[in-house]
C-alpha cells in the first residue's frame, strides 16, 4: 500500500528554461528558427543521399540514419518547449512524459551507435581500401543498423519499465524543459537504487562502447597514417574524417560538459544549458559540417539544384 504522503501523479510541471517574461518572445523565435533548421537540413542530406547514386555507400547509409536520428531526436523535446514557451501551459501528462523520456533516450543511444559505426567504415576505409567492398557489405551495415536499434530500444525500455514502478510524491515540479530521467528520480518517492544501479551499468554501456569504438577507430586510422607518413595520405584522411571527427567532436563534447555540470554540483539551469547544446544546437550544426566540409555531399547539392533550375526552365 502507499504511504499516506503519496499521491497519484497524473501530470508533471515543466518549468523550462530560466527565461525572464519580456525575453520569451525573442527566445521563442530563435528556438523555433533553429528546430527548423534542423529539420530542413536533416531532411535534405537524407533526400541528397537517395537521389544521388554515388552517395550510396556505407558512410552515407549511416549518414541518413544519423540525419533522421537528429531530426527525431529533436523533434521528442523542441515542439514541447515551444509550445509551453507560446501558450504558458507547463502541464505534460504523465504518460506524455514518460514516452518523451523513452524516446529522447532511444534516439540518444541510436545517435553514439551510429557514430561508432560511421568511425569504423573510417577505418576500414583508410586502412584496408582494397577489402573495403568485401567488409562492409550490405548485409553487415543493415546487420549493425538493426544491432544499434535493438540496444537502443532495449536501454530506453529498462529504464522506462523501472521508472514506471515507481510512486511519486505530490511534488510533480520538474526544473527543466524536458522529461528529464535524474529529474523525475528526484521526485519519486520510492527507493532508486536499481533505477541508479541500471543508468550506471546500461547507461554508460551505451555512451562508453561507442565512444571506445571511435577512439580505437581513429586510434588505428594515426597509426596506418604514422606508418607511411605522406601529404597526400594525410590530406587524404582529414578530407575523409573530418567531418565525421567534427560531429563527433561536437556531440560528445556537450556530453562530457552535461555530466560535469551534474557531478560537480553545479546550478541546473547550467544544466539545462548543456542540455540545450546537445537537443537543439548539435542536430542544427551537423547537416552544415556534412554540407560544407564534405566534397561529395557539396556536388550532390550542385547537382540538385542545377537539375531544380533545368526544370524550372
Amino acid at each position: 500500500m502507499k504511504r499516506e504522503n503519496e499521491s497519484s501523479v497524473s501530470e508533471f510541471l515543466l518549468l523550462g528554461l530560466p527565461i525572464l517574461p519580456e525575453h520569451q518572445g525573442i527566445f521563442f523565435a530563435l528556438f523555433l528558427g533553429m528546430y527548423l533548421t534542423t529539420v530542413l537540413g536533416n531532411l535534405l542530406i537524407i533526400l541528397l543521399i537517395r537521389l544521388d547514386p554515388h552517395l550510396h555507400t556505407p558512410m552515407y547509409f549511416f549518414l541518413s540514419h544519423l540525419a533522421f536520428t537528429d531530426v527525431s531526436f529533436s523533434s521528442v523535446t523542441i515542439p514541447k518547449m515551444l509550445m509551453n514557451m507560446q501558450t504558458h501551459q507547463q502541464s505534460i501528462p504523465y504518460a506524455g512524459c514518460i514516452s518523451q523520456m523513452y524516446f529522447f533516450i532511444l534516439f540518444g543511444c541510436l545517435d553514439n551507435f551510429l557514430l561508432a559505426m560511421m568511425a569504423y567504415d573510417r577505418y576500414v576505409a583508410i586502412c584496408h581500401p582494397l577489402h573495403y567492398t568485401t567488409i562492409m557489405r550490405e548485409g553487415l551495415c543493415m546487420f549493425l543498423l538493426a544491432g544499434s536499434w535493438l540496444l537502443s530500444c532495449v536501454s530506453a525500455l529498462s529504464h522506462t519499465i523501472l521508472l514506471a514502478w515507481l510512486s511519486f510524491c505530490a511534488q510533480n515540479i520538474i526544473p527543466h524543459f524536458f522529461c528529464d530521467l535524474s529529474a523525475l528520480l528526484k521526485l519519486s518517492c520510492s527507493d532508486i537504487s536499481l533505477n541508479e544501479l541500471v543508468i550506471f551499468t546500461v547507461g554508460t554501456a551505451v555512451v562508453i562502447l561507442p565512444l571506445s569504438g571511435i577512439l580505437i577507430s581513429y586510434g588505428l586510422i594515426g597509426v596506418s597514417i604514422l606508418t607511411v607518413p605522406s601529404t597526400k595520405g594525410i590530406c587524404k584522411a582529414l578530407s575523409t574524417c573530418g567531418s565525421h571527427l567534427a560531429v563527433v567532436s561536437l556531440f560528445y563534447g556537450t556530453i562530457i560538459a552535461l555530466y560535469f555540470s551534474n557531478s560537480l554540483g553545479k546550478s541546473s539551469d547550467k544544466g539545462m544549458i548543456a542540455s540545450l547544446m546537445y537537443t537543439v544546437v548539435t542536430p542544427m550544426l551537423n547537416p552544415f559540417i556534412y554540407s560544407l566540409r564534405n566534397r561529395d555531399m557539396k556536388l550532390a547539392l550542385g547537382i540538385l539544384f542545377r537539375s531544380n533550375n533545368l526544370f524550372i526552365q
